[in-house]
C-alpha cells in the first residue's frame, strides 16, 4: 500500500500536545498515514518526521526579531520538505503568525489547508478573518464562541471541543500524587510554572522563586515547591536559576498535572498551562512579564479584558492576573497566601473551575477534528 502523507505545523508546546493526540487519532482512522512538518518532542514520538519546534518557539516583538534568523530558516526548510512530496492536506495548529504566512506557500502549492485550534481572532487583529477566509479549507476550533465568528465571515468552520478536557487530567487523589512526587502529606504544596520557553523563563522565574521566599516567610512551617519543566527545558538551564534562589525547589518532570493535583496553589506564566491547571483543579495566580515594547505593543492591540484563558472563558476574574510590573514578588506572594490561607477565596475558584470546564463541552476533540479532516482528505 502506498503510504499517504500528511503535513502537520506547530510551533508551541501547547499545540504539540494537541498535535500529538490528533496524530495518534488520525493513525486509528488511516494507518497508512505518514506525517511530516514541525513539531515538538511529543509530536516527533507520535511519528512525525521533521523539524523541532523548539527552534522557532517565542513570544513578544523584540524575543522574535532575536530569534528571526532561525525562525527564517526553519520557515525555508519547511517549504522545502513540503515541496519534496504529495500530501493529502496541510494542518495548522495555533501558532497564527508563523502558521498564516505558511499558509499562503501551502495554498500556493495546491494543499488542502485544515487549521485546528483558532489564531485568537476574537482577542487581537480581527481582520485576519478575511485572510484566513482566502487560504483555510476548514477551520476547527475550540470554543464554541469561535464558531459564529467564521460563519459570518464565509469559513467553514466546525467546533470540536477542547483537547485540554481529554488531556488535562489526573487519576492520582492528592495523597497519591504526593506520596508519588515525595511531597510530606502534611506540607503546603506550591506549584511554579513559568512558561514553556526558555525566554519566558528568564524574565518571571527569578521572581516566582523570590516570590516563594515570601510565602515561606508568611507560612507556618516550610512548603514544599514543586517547579514541573517543560519538555524542552534542560535541567542545566533551570539549575542556573535555582542554585541562587531563596528556597528549595524541585524540578517535576513529566508529572505536570501529578505535580499540580499535589499542589494547594500554583504560580502559572499566562498561556495554555492556565487552563490545564484549572481543569485539574488547582488554584492559582496567574503571571507574565514580557519585554516594555512587547508589552506596549500587546496592550495596544489584544482588546480582553484579561489575560488568563480561565478568565477569558468565563468571562469575569475567576483568578488573580498579575501582569508586567504587577508581577512582583510581594503582589504574587500575597494572592497566593491568600489562597492558602482564606478558604472563601479558594473554595471560590474552585466552584469557577466547574463552570469552565461544563462550558468546553465533553471530550474527544482530537477524535472528532481528526473526522473532520478525514472528510476533508477523502473528498
Amino acid at each position: 500500500m502506498n503510504k499517504r502523507g500528511v503535513f502537520i505545523v506547530s510551533g508551541e508546546e501547547s499545540g504539540d500536545l494537541h498535535g500529538a493526540s490528533l496524530i495518534m487519532a488520525l493513525k486509528k482512522k488511516i494507518p497508512s498515514l505518514e506525517f511530516f512538518g514541525m513539531g515538538g518532542h511529543r509530536m516527533r514520538e507520535a511519528g512525525l518526521k521533521g523539524l523541532d519546534s523548539k527552534e522557532v518557539s517565542v513570544v513578544g516583538l523584540v524575543e522574535v526579531i532575536e530569534k528571526l534568523p532561525r525562525i527564517l530558516k526553519s520557515f525555508k526548510e519547511l517549504k522545502a520538505l513540503l515541496l519534496s512530496r504529495r500530501f493529502e492536506a496541510v494542518i495548522l495548529i495555533d501558532f497564527p503568525d508563523f502558521n498564516m504566512r505558511f499558509a499562503k506557500e501551502a495554498k500556493g502549492a495546491g494543499v488542502p489547508i485544515i487549521y485546528y485550534i483558532s489564531p485568537q481572532v476574537w482577542a487581537w487583529r480581527k481582520g485576519r478573518i478575511k485572510k484566513i477566509a482566502r487560504l483555510v479549507n476548514k477551520m476547527l476550533v475550540v470554543f464554541p464562541f469561535e464558531v459564529g465568528l467564521y460563519k459570518d465571515a464565509g469559513v467553514d468552520v466546525e467546533y470540536v471541543g477542547h483537547p485540554l478536557v481529554d488531556t488535562a487530567e489526573c487519576k492520582l487523589t492528592k495523597e497519591a500524587a504526593r506520596a508519588a512526587l515525595g511531597v510530606p502529606q502534611d506540607s503546603v504544596c506550591v506549584s511554579m510554572l513559568p512558561g514553556s520557553r526558555t525566554s519566558e523563563v528568564k524574565r518571571i522565574l527569578e521572581t516566582l522563586l523570590k516570590a516563594g521566599w515570601l510565602i515561606e516567610k508568611g507560612l507556618n512551617g516550610k512548603p514544599v515547591f514543586l517547579l514541573p519543566a517543560a519538555g524542552g527545558m534542560d535541567d542545566s538551564f533551570l539549575n542556573g536559576f535555582l542554585k541562587n534562589s531563596p528556597v528549595e525547589v524541585k524540578i517535576i518532570r513529566g508529572q505536570m498535572y501529578s505535580a499540580l493535583r499535589a499542589s494547594d496553589a500554583a504560580i502559572v506564566a499566562s498561556g495554555t498551562a492556565t487552563l490545564e491547571t484549572a481543569l485539574i483543579g488547582t488554584p492559582m495566580v496567574i503571571v507574565y512579564k514580557m519585554s516594555p515594547i512587547s508589552y506596549g505593543v500587546a496592550k495596544a492591540l489584544v482588546k480582553l479584558d484579561y489575560a488568563g484563558l480561565p478568565n477569558i472563558i468565563a468571562g469575569r476574574q475567576v483568578v488573580p492576573e498579575l501582569l508586567q510590573n504587577s508581577a512582583s514578588p510581594e503582589r504574587i506572594a500575597k494572592e497566593v497566601l491568600e489562597i492558602l490561607t482564606v478558604n472563601k477565596s479558594r473554595d471560590s475558584i474552585l466552584k469557577a473551575y466547574k463552570e469552565i470546564k461544563l462550558s468546553l463541552g465533553g471530550k474527544g476533540a482530537a477524535e472528532k477534528a481528526a473526522e473532520a479532516i478525514c472528510g476533508v482528505i477523502e473528498a
